[in-house]
């Protein structure tokens, strides 16, 4: 009895440590993820979440989030993944998503709950998280 009680506590003492936030995920009415911008940012940084833009290609090269990787809303529908995107969608670790507004990012977590995946939309949309201090990546020059 006493050997099972260790190892429980050893494994939730290991569970507790891969995981600042050991609680579910909460959403709002709407289906938004109620983590603040400042967790959203931190576990970023930290490398314990990844930020995906949900928006088009030519929204994406107008502006993106330099901590952001690509996968829009419209190949998410067609399930036709590249690899890449597939290596941007892990399922060991929250996927924040975002995409202008706030409304994309609610038909992509539905389409993506559904494979598995740790799906937080954020309500806040791209020029939101630029104000509230997520870096943009650097201007790409044309292509020639």
């Amino acid at each position: 009895m006493m050997r099972l009680l260790l190892a429980g506590v050893v494994c939730c003492s290991f569970c507790l440590a891969a995981d600042d936030d050991p609680k579910p995920p909460t959403f709002t009415r709407a289906g938004h993820t109620t983590d603040t911008l400042d967790v959203v940012r931190q576990r970023l940084k930290d490398k314990k979440a990844i930020l995906l833009d949900v928006r088009e290609e030519a929204e994406w090269d107008a502006g993106h989030l330099k901590s952001a990787k690509l996968v829009p809303l419209s190949v998410v529908r067609t399930g036709r993944l590249t690899k890449q995107m597939q290596k941007n969608l892990p399922k060991d670790k929250p996927v924040y998503c975002h995409c202008r507004s706030g409304g994309r990012v609610l038909q992509v977590s539905k389409i993506l709950r559904a494979k598995g995946y740790d799906i937080r939309p954020l309500k806040a949309g791209y020029e939101k998280l630029v104000a509230n201090g997520f870096e943009k990546a650097a201007p790409q020059p044309p292509a020639r």
